[in-house]
């Protein structure tokens, strides 16, 4: 498979729908992947942080992602999030989970651990050594206490099945410093909206997006006139998402993009899991704005 094609551009992090219950909405779910295909997405990525990975149970995360897939019927490559604070945990995860249809695998560092950089490197290395599906690192360091540098990005990417990074620091800087450590064909996708412009033109390839939930059409349009070198086009269209890639962001992920979807009319309930909860009134009236801004309401 040319994974180029679908890591370049507006990839979405899905948020996971439930019901009232804390259930798996079908009916949501199934609307929300038709409304990327349409949008032309260029992937989704399923039960990472966005889609609340953490307070699905192992047996759940492989539910969700055995029905995206068939939701999916190959008409968008669904990417699955496997990343566990445990390394033998995270193999034991992928391992249910690389016959069934996925494409890669998008794999954070260990949080709460606070493992040195070795560490990390023998983390996704022995990750590597256990499957055969690409993986696509995941540097998170606001929400994980650790952070992956440059120089083992560079190491790790020497290993065959590892092929992308999801940079999420927001710090720009380290495009220049990982690009002078991994060779040309290693992918950079941006892990954060507000800087993800910024981010493809110092030399990304895409963005793993929270924003794309609820603005999928004017995600994509923004990163392809990035790729065709059209920044002037692009800047005037990610002016009119500043606010919503803020906001997104005023309360913890993915509580405020729960609320968007769920106003846009694209999910029947705003529900997550303890310990995550529902959008404060303040919160609403910020986002129910930046929704406004943008264009999407």
């Amino acid at each position: 498979m040319n994974y180029k094609k679908y890591l370049t551009g507006s990839i979405v992090a899905l948020i996971t729908p439930m019901d009232s219950f804390g259930n798996l909405d079908k009916i949501s779910l199934r609307k929300l992947i038709n409304f990327h295909v349409e949008s032309k997405t260029s992937a989704i990525v399923s039960v990472g942080t966005t889609g609340e990975s953490v307070t699905l149970r192992c047996n759940e995360r492989i539910d969700i992602i055995k029905t995206m897939l068939e939701f999916a019927d190959e008409r968008i490559p669904i990417i699955a999030g496997i990343g566990c604070s445990s390394t033998l945990k995270t193999i034991s995860v992928s391992k249910k989970i690389e016959d069934t249809g996925v494409v890669a695998f998008l794999s954070v560092t260990p949080y709460y651990n606070k493992p040195s950089q070795n560490g990390l490197y023998q983390h996704f290395k022995e990750i590597s050594n256990n499957t055969n599906l690409p993986q696509i690192l995941y540097n998170v360091p606001s929400r994980t206490g650790c952070d992956l540098s440059p120089k083992t990005i560079g190491m790790l990417s020497k290993l065959d099945n590892i092929i992308a990074i999801k940079e999420a620091s927001g710090d720009l800087s380290k495009v220049y410093q990982i690009k002078e450590m991994v060779d040309d064909d290693f992918i950079l996708l941006s892990g954060d909206d507000a800087t993800a412009l910024s981010f493809m033109r110092l030399g990304g390839h895409g963005v793993i997006s929270v924003t794309s939930n609820v603005a999928a059409k004017k995600m994509v349009e923004m990163c392809n006139l990035v790729i065709d070198g059209k920044y002037s086009a692009a800047n005037i269209l990610n002016k009119e998402l500043m606010s919503l890639h803020l906001q997104l962001f005023y309360e913890p992920n993915p509580t405020p993009i729960k609320w968007a979807c769920y106003r846009v009319g694209l999910i029947s309930c705003d529900f997550s899991r303890l310990p995550m909860i529902q959008l404060t009134s303040l919160g609403q009236k910020k986002l129910e704005n930046a929704l406004k801004i943008a264009g999407v309401l």
